[in-house]
């Protein structure tokens, strides 16, 4: 984050042109290896382990070290040396820097000084930046005298980090009480505390569609329908975590199911915190206990093509039900199911489709998504077995949803399955029961 925007303030000053800062970052960004690709170089972890680890991060809002050393694959000592080898990203910055220009320390020295009083960082928030530790740069840049607002953005830039990209830098958080906007999507917590959760693009210049197409890994195009549910399912992983964390502090939240607006207007009272990924703007809109309104009229998400969809193939293997609002999430686990040999006989996109589904395909196994509109998967699970007590329902489940998962485990559900998806957990469980 730091040598974005000192990298931009060097551009303002001409030290440096477009495509010098353009080969500064993508320099910097590849010689900072992630910690499991030195470790299996060194061989303290083999790939699997180290996809174990990255699996646990997806849930568990842990540093990928901290998960190794809880989970006994490290010690203390082995990580404090993988990160030597990391390197010191600001080092690596003015390494960069000084091989393609001919700066001098001074006058470098000299520009640092500047862009700090510029910035209005005092000299331990200089060093703070220059370890590139969000957890470090957070309070500098986001003060707010509500609760949980620090620790929801936190998580968010954390996840941005993992599913996204590392090329990006936020600025101080500012109070609104309306927003005018291209895009947005937004998830409310509710229960013990009333929080919304929101992406937003103030214009079209491409960061909403980039985080999409990241975090679905597919190259999203012109469908809003599809953008909307993948940005959706990204703030769904962070509503996640910010609830499993909760609860463990007896602050109770429900998530409810992410919503799309297009060009409409938030109003109320929130926090603006700004993002530049890639050179694009983002903001990360967060309210809490607030009558905040994200607008008038959502877009239409995760509606399933029927027709598409081949009953016929089931004669070929175990009948599967995919019961999900995302069209994401039922994509990804078709594709997987699929692949393993199952055929997936029909789709729903919320439970009370699922359960008319059910009684119409009478599948094998049917997922059941937690969070939906209109009718949500305990509900569903319970309308199923209530018509088919035999019957293999499989929960599919974010962070934060233990106590709606435990209620449905002993509904009579037989297995649960976490997002974000691991192809492996995911054929093993289906394996288990069909």
């Amino acid at each position: 984050m730091f040598c974005q925007m000192f990298g931009k303030f060097l551009m303002e000053k001409e030290v440096i042109n477009d495509e010098d800062y353009a080969t500064l970052i993508k320099e910097q960004m590849s010689v900072r290896v992630r910690l499991g690709t030195i470790a299996i170089a060194e061989g303290l972890l083999n790939e699997e382990q180290v996809e174990q680890i990255n699996q646990a991060q997806m849930s568990k809002d842990k540093r990928f070290g901290d998960i190794a050393v809880e989970e006994g694959l490290l010690t203390d000592e082995q990580v404090g040396a993988l990160l030597k080898k990391q390197g010191d990203s600001y080092l690596q910055f003015v390494q960069l820097l000084t091989d393609l220009t001919d700066i001098s320390k001074a006058a470098l020295d000299a520009f640092l000084e500047e862009f700090r009083v510029k910035s209005g960082f005092t000299p331990q928030e200089m060093d703070a930046l220059k370890k590139d530790d969000p957890d470090a740069m957070l309070p500098i840049f986001i003060y707010s005298s509500k609760p949980y607002v620090s620790d929801i953005a936190g998580l968010f830039l954390r996840n941005l980090t993992r599913f996204v990209s590392r090329d990006f830098y936020f600025e101080r958080a500012r109070k609104a009480k309306e927003y005018p906007y291209k895009y947005l999507a937004v998830q409310e917590l509710s229960g013990d505390a009333s929080i919304f959760l929101a992406i937003a693009e103030a214009e079209d210049n491409g960061a909403f569609l980039d985080v999409a197409s990241s975090f679905s890994h597919q190259k999203l195009e012109g469908s809003d329908e599809d953008i909307y549910d993948s940005v959706g399912e990204f703030i769904n992983v962070t509503s996640g975590l910010f609830a499993s964390a909760s609860s463990q502090n007896n602050v109770n939240v429900d998530m409810l199911p992410p919503l799309g607006f297009p060009g409409q207007k938030a109003v109320g009272e929130f926090y603006i915190i700004p993002i530049i990924l890639k050179d694009k703007k983002l903001d990360l809109l967060i309210a809490v206990n607030s009558e905040f309104k994200a607008g008038d009229t959502p877009v239409k998400t995760g509606s399933v093509n029927r027709d598409s969809i081949n009953a016929a193939a089931a004669i070929e293997g175990k009948k599967v039900l995919i019961v999900d609002d995302s069209r994401m999430s039922r994509r990804m686990l078709r594709t997987i199911l699929e692949n393993a040999g199952y055929s997936v006989v029909g789709e729903a996109e919320n439970g009370r489709i699922g359960v008319e589904e059910y009684k119409k395909l009478r599948p094998d196994v049917t997922t059941l998504d937690i969070t939906m509109p209109e009718m949500d998967g305990l509900e569903a699970l319970e309308a199923i077995l209530g018509f088919d007590k035999d019957a293999n329902c499989v929960m599919i489940t974010a962070a934060g949803q233990q106590d709606k998962l435990i209620r449905a485990l002993k509904a009579g559900a037989k297995r649960f399955i976490s997002k974000p998806f691991n192809e492996e957990e995911i054929v093993r469980n289906i394996r288990e029961l069909a």
